[in-house]
């Protein structure tokens, strides 16, 4: 296992503890006090993420429930059940896929754009590398998997240093000449540190960032009231903001709903990402969307 990779699975492992207590201490207030959604919602309601001028779907298709190593819980479903679920969110208006290197996923999201428009819809992946020469050879590779000639949005995926806009410029620019080129139309990145999500909001170079939020902080870099105010400064430079954890990695699976109109009441998301393992759960969240 990379050293990377370890240090994220192991801080995870010790936040599960915290987790548990924090959702069963707090669950019940944030609940207690929702309030009214100002507008409808659906989950196929189209969205502009910030300034990039990327239009979508306000629910992403995540494709990396409990991902790394090549392997997510929507890879395991198999190719034929992976491409059905995904063409079955794009047949109800779905127009947002979340793909990664480190899920796999690749090859099953070029499954689904084979059999729709690619102009319909907007691929966004990751990558875990840091160097400027594994980026390069990243972008070719992702293309040639998808199956397409240029990608949407490419993240630099879970960021943890504080000085990582500085540290990996040479990777950054990377990202930047293949956007000038055509071959990305965003660039961007996850963050996994409350210190690599302040330096995302501070670096004009960040065009999508990908959050951690939901109401218990569950898997998130701060508590919601801290990331809040950070996120609060990326849209007011125009990024653009993809919620994720929106469940908090399963520890809300029993009140989605409530999860669910929490980020649509923030008005801080563009859009958010969730993976669906069925075409039953997809569903039933798309109604709880409208619901909400």
């Amino acid at each position: 296992m990379k050293r990377r990779e370890f240090l994220v699975n192991a801080a995870r492992g010790l936040a599960s503890v915290w987790v548990a207590s924090k959702v069963s201490g707090d669950s019940a207030a944030w609940a207690d006090n929702q309030q009214p959604l100002p507008q409808k919602f659906n989950a196929h309601d189209t969205v502009t993420l910030g300034a990039t001028g990327i239009k979508t779907s306000r629910l992403a298709m995540g494709t990396g429930t409990h991902g790394f190593s090549k392997s997510s819980d929507q890879v395991r479903l198999g190719t034929a059940p992976l491409t059905a679920l995904l063409l079955n969110g794009y047949e109800n208006g779905l127009r947002f896929f979340d793909t990664a290197d480190s899920y796999g996923s690749h090859p099953y999201v070029a499954s689904a754009l084979k059999q729709i428009p690619r102009d319909k819809v907007v691929v966004m992946t990751k990558s875990d590398t840091r160097d400027p020469a594994g980026m390069k050879a990243d972008l070719d590779r992702y293309r040639r998997e998808l199956g397409t000639d240029y990608i949407d949005i490419v993240l630099m995926h879970c960021m943890m240093e504080g000085d990582w806009t500085t540290r990996y410029r040479g990777t950054m620019d990377v990202l930047s000449e293949a956007k000038e080129k055509g071959i990305l139309r965003a660039h961007g990145c996850s963050c996994h540190t409350l210190e690599a999500l302040r330096a995302a909001a501070a670096s004009p170079w960040v065009d999508v960032d990908l959050v951690r939020m939901n109401p218990v902080g569950a898997y998130m870099d701060s508590d919601p009231e801290t990331v809040a105010q950070v996120i609060k400064e990326m849209r007011a430079s125009g990024k653009g903001i993809v919620g994720m954890k929106i469940l908090g990695q399963g520890k809300l699976r029993h009140r989605p709903s409530e999860a669910l109109h929490y980020a649509l009441s923030l008005g801080l998301l563009d859009a958010f990402t969730i993976g669906a393992a069925s075409k039953d759960e997809q569903m039933d969240l798309i109604g709880r969307i409208a619901a909400a």
